[in-house]
């Protein structure tokens, strides 16, 4: 069973007049909790899409490299997205449902966050509407300032590529706490790690990006200090 299958399975009491937005109540263990996640990516990104007005073929394609759609779930897809859009809940009601389905679960709300920055500069621009919606989320997410810097620092195009803030270490670390942050963060990035945070398979796509980030990061720093000494 395809996870739009299930998640059309999993809106069937939208009939009834349920909230989208309520389903997160019902979608707190795994497997469904994968599921969830998948709604929390699309449910966000359609309200993101509201930030700047508009939605461009290339932040539906983002969605679809990170989210394998096959051609026969496309209208479910869709029918989630278009739900979450006329949904007359704010984004905010969502964000604090998702943070309570992953309350005490950091790594998969950073996770969340990452599918988003990844839609946000899909069309190559990152507007100040965006971020201000992106920043408000990984607020009541409870992440702290650090994290979102870090995703904004290796997603924003003209954002400062500063590799301390990727590897969220302070710059005057020993470089053997550096080293220990960057091989905390790759194993992050393992897929058993990843799916058994909640995310579902289709969304380890992720994690591609976040490990060239981190290696790049940690070989840049390890560069700086060589030609420091």
């Amino acid at each position: 069973m395809s996870i739009w299958l299930r998640i059309t399975q999993a809106l069937s009491a939208l009939a009834s007049g349920e909230a989208l937005s309520a389903i997160f109540d019902r979608l707190r263990t795994p497997p469904e909790r994968s599921v969830a996640f998948a709604i929390a990516v699309v449910a966000l990104g359609a309200k993101m899409a509201k930030a700047d007005g508009l939605v461009t073929r290339d932040e539906v394609r983002a969605f679809r490299s990170v989210f394998h759609i096959a051609s026969e779930d496309e209208a479910g897809a869709a029918r989630v997205f278009n739900l979450a859009r006329q949904d007359v809940a704010g984004f905010e009601a969502y964000a604090h449902r998702i943070k309570a389905m992953f309350n005490h679960q950091e790594a998969a709300l950073c996770d969340l966050m990452e599918g988003l920055f990844h839609i946000a500069v899909a069309d190559g621009f990152y507007h100040p509407q965006e971020n201000d919606f992106l920043n408000r989320v990984a607020e009541i997410f409870g992440l702290p300032q650090r994290d979102f810097m870090m995703l904004r620092a290796r997603f924003v195009p003209d954002a400062e590529q500063d590799p301390y803030v990727v590897l969220a270490v302070a710059p005057d670390a020993p470089l053997s706490e550096i080293k220990q942050a960057w091989r905390g963060l790759v194993q992050a990035c393992h897929p058993d790690v990843m799916m058994a945070r909640g995310l579902p398979k289709e969304a380890i796509k992720l994690a591609e990006k976040r490990l060239i980030d981190v290696n790049a990061a940690w070989e840049s720093i390890q560069l700086l200090r060589a030609e420091a000494v």
